[in-house]
Order: C-alpha cells, then sequence, then structure tokens
C-alpha cells in the first residue's frame, strides 16, 4: 500500500513539474520578479519608464505616483491635477508633462522636484502625450476635439493645433522628425510631419480594428498597433503597408518595443497576459510568448535596461447587479490593493 501511495506521489509531483515547465515555457521563460503594492483607491493609464534614473512614472486618477523600479520606493507623487493619462520625458530640460484629461490642460512639471512648474491650454480630453527628441516638442491628443496640441518645450508655448481627422489613442515618435498615432475610431495610422506640423498620410490598418497601443522599431520604421480584435499589426512607416498581423490576447490597451531585444508586446487586460511578438527580421513576426499577468493589466511598459516588463493592475469589489433603470455600474477599486508586477527572465 505505501508503495503505491510513493508512486502515486511520484507521478503526481512529475505532472506537476510538467505542468509548470509547460508554463514557463509558454511564458518565454518570463516570471514575476517584483509585486509592488501602491496605496490609494484611484485608477490609471499609461506608465512611463526612464532606465536612466530608475523611475517609472505612474498614471493614477488625480495624480501622478513616481516609483523607483528596483526597490519599490515612492520617490514622489504629483497631486492636484483632475484626471491624468499619460506622461511625458524631457530629460535634457529637466521637464516632465501630464496630459490631464479633465482639465483640458497639460501639466508641467520639474524631474528633480518632481513638483508642477506650469500649465498649458490644450484641446479636449488630452490623452496620449509625447516628447519628440527630434524637434524637442511635446505633442498631446487630445480624444474628444480629434487634434493634437504641440508644445515647444524651450518656453512651453503651444506652436500648434493638428487636426487629425479621429479619434487619437497611442502615439509615438521615430526620433527622426515623424510621429504616428492610431486613430481609434477609423482603424487607422495617422503619420504627422513633426516640423512641418501637419498630417502627411492616413494608412488604413485592416483587418485589426479599433487600435489603442502603438510602439515603434524606429531603426526599421516598423510600427506595432494592438487592436481590440485580438490582432496586432506590423505597418512599415515609410510606406504604410501593412506588412503582418499576429494573434494577441483580450482587452488590450498598450503595446510596448525593446529595441535590445527585437521584441513587441501587447499587454491584455481580459486575458491578464502580455503577448510577446519576437521580430527575427524586418520582414518576419511572430508569437514568441505569452506571459500571464493578472485580470485588468491593461497598461504596461518596458525597462530597456533590464528587458523587465512592467504592468499594474487593482482588485475589484463585485459591481451591483443592474436594474431596469440604472444599467451596472462599473466596480469599486479595493483600496490600496493598487499594485506594479514586474516580469523577467
Amino acid at each position: 500500500m505505501r508503495t503505491r501511495i510513493k508512486t502515486i506521489m511520484l507521478l503526481l509531483s512529475v505532472l506537476a513539474f510538467g505542468s509548470a515547465y509547460a508554463v514557463a515555457q509558454g511564458a518565454g521563460g518570463y516570471h514575476q520578479l517584483h509585486a509592488y503594492k501602491l496605496p490609494g483607491d484611484t485608477g490609471w493609464d499609461y506608465l512611463t519608464m526612464d532606465p536612466a534614473s530608475r523611475r517609472l512614472y505612474i498614471s493614477r486618477g488625480t495624480h501622478v505616483q513616481i516609483l523607483n523600479i528596483d526597490t519599490g520606493k515612492l520617490e514622489g507623487d504629483i497631486s492636484d491635477l483632475k484626471g491624468v493619462h499619460g506622461i511625458a520625458l524631457d530629460k535634457a530640460n529637466r521637464k516632465g508633462y501630464i496630459s490631464d484629461g479633465r482639465d483640458n490642460s497639460v501639466v508641467v512639471f520639474d524631474l528633480g522636484s518632481l513638483k508642477s512648474t506650469g500649465k498649458v491650454q490644450a484641446g479636449t480630453n488630452p490623452d496620449a502625450i509625447l516628447f519628440d527628441p527630434a524637434t524637442k516638442r511635446v505633442f498631446a491628443f487630445n480624444g474628444r476635439s480629434g487634434n493634437a496640441t504641440v508644445i515647444e518645450t524651450k518656453d512651453n508655448s503651444v506652436a500648434a493645433t493638428i487636426d487629425l481627422g479621429g479619434k487619437p489613442e497611442f502615439a509615438v515618435s521615430d526620433g527622426k522628425g515623424k510621429v504616428f498615432v492610431n486613430l481609434e475610431d477609423k482603424s487607422e495610422t495617422a503619420e504627422i510631419d513633426a516640423k512641418g506640423l501637419k498630417v502627411l498620410n492616413h494608412w488604413s490598418l485592416k483587418p485589426c480594428e479599433s487600435p489603442s497601443g502603438l510602439a515603434i522599431d524606429a531603426d526599421h520604421e516598423l510600427l506595432f498597433a494592438a487592436c481590440d480584435n485580438e490582432t496586432m499589426a506590423v505597418l512599415d512607416g515609410n510606406s504604410g503597408k501593412v506588412v503582418k498581423t499576429v494573434p494577441i490576447g483580450k482587452g488590450t490597451d498598450a503595446a510596448a518595443f525593446d529595441k535590445g531585444l527585437k521584441q513587441a508586446y501587447s499587454s491584455n487586460g481580459q486575458s491578464g497576459d502580455i503577448t510577446v511578438v519576437k521580430e527575427s527580421s524586418p520582414a518576419s513576426f511572430d508569437v514568441a510568448a505569452t506571459v500571464p499577468t493578472k485580470p485588468r493589466a491593461r497598461t504596461m511598459t518596458v525597462d530597456e535596461k533590464t528587458h523587465d516588463l512592467i504592468t499594474v493592475s487593482a482588485d475589484f469589489e463585485k459591481a451591483p447587479e443592474a436594474t431596469a433603470d440604472q444599467p451596472r455600474p462599473r466596480p469599486k477599486m479595493v483600496p490600496d490593493s493598487f499594485v506594479v508586477l514586474v516580469y523577467g527572465k
């Protein structure tokens, strides 16, 4: 009897090991390295990582939390905002820019003191925001007014307002004079002349529908657009041609690219994972791994110093049932359950 029990236990151990090994292989060797709990019960949006300073900038509803990604220590908190979306960094001039959507403004802050120093009026609901090193301008993409507010970092003046012809989502710069932005309602990517301050082209992403996340391989001028229909479109940033589509998880909201590893990523909040797409060559793209994360971990960034993947999530209470008069309300976040998750090999 004892021999039989030992045999069964051995078989169970082998099966468990095999299952864990299969999961690890499917995740490409990625596993959770850190889980940093942060206080508060506000939501989140974009994440911005500065590999040099080791700071992660996290939009948290009405404030921005700044976390040391190595220690998990909060180094700052920029408060008194109304509805934060994204954070852009002009590191040469030690300035940061926050898109405060509910205030229809861009808040300027000092990278040393982590204190706000001014405000620039934008369009309606500025969402995505980036710093373009080629022109030393900040582009804030206004979700409701369908345009981009362009800010001169030398004096924080508004250089132009560019009509985009659609609802902007994620945007990227190639660092060489072009900016690209996904238009969610058009299933397109718009190409912008960052110097001339005008839209050059609108490119269809079909069969990719309702794009959100956008990442770029600037060396090869390749764009990676993550879409709602569980598809990532790889787009040639010179011709606008879709050169490949690959499957991703459900509920994507963000995309990223690691220049060192030549990999693109999509964070998928509904399926609770990150899709890893390997760029073997400028013409070859395949799903290399699916990294389990946590439900609602829909936004992400990459630490290009360590090549770690960073995402965030939280726990939520069960929402009340809908009634004949009222739709089902959004569930409330469990206070202090917000967590920064770091995955590496």
